[in-house]
């Protein structure tokens, strides 16, 4: 499962998409907006994608991380629009028969999805707005 979306996102949904009987550990991320960045105050964010494009390079990401880990499942929901601090901004979740690789997966997903995927990110402070970098360091290595 893929979905952009600029409504909530249903993170039993996306828990469910990726529900198999041999499944020993799903593994979800949860990214929620926070409400300071760079010492201001978050008023809300705005998120912008080139949708169809982000969808092929989310399927990519996923495909990739099945040929690293044995996964039985993955689900890749992301919001876009305006968004509050406190909200789901985008969920992710992984099947996998055993919690390792199940974690890691989960952390090259949301890691990848952050440097390849064309979303972009705004901040809207008190006193002004900043477009945020789209890529941000790749410190993590994976196997």
């Amino acid at each position: 499962m893929i979905k952009i979306t600029e409504k909530p996102i249903d993170i039993q949904k996306v828990i469910d998409a990726t529900s198999s009987l041999g499944a020993g550990a799903v593994n979800v991320f949860i990214g929620t907006v926070r409400n300071t960045a760079h010492g201001k105050n978050v008023v809300w964010l705005e998120y912008e994608c080139y949708e169809s494009m982000a969808v092929a390079e989310i399927r990519k990401i996923m495909d990739e991380a099945s040929h690293r880990w044995p996964l039985l499942g993955a689900a890749v929901s992301h919001r876009v629009g305006t968004l509050k601090p406190g909200e789901v901004s985008v969920a992710i979740a992984v099947s996998a028969p055993h919690r390792k690789d199940s974690f890691e997966a989960c952390q090259f997903i949301i890691d990848t999805l952050k440097v390849k995927v064309p979303i972009w990110k705004k901040e809207i402070f008190e006193d002004g707005e900043e477009w945020i970098s789209a890529q941000p360091n790749m410190e993590r290595s994976y196997n």
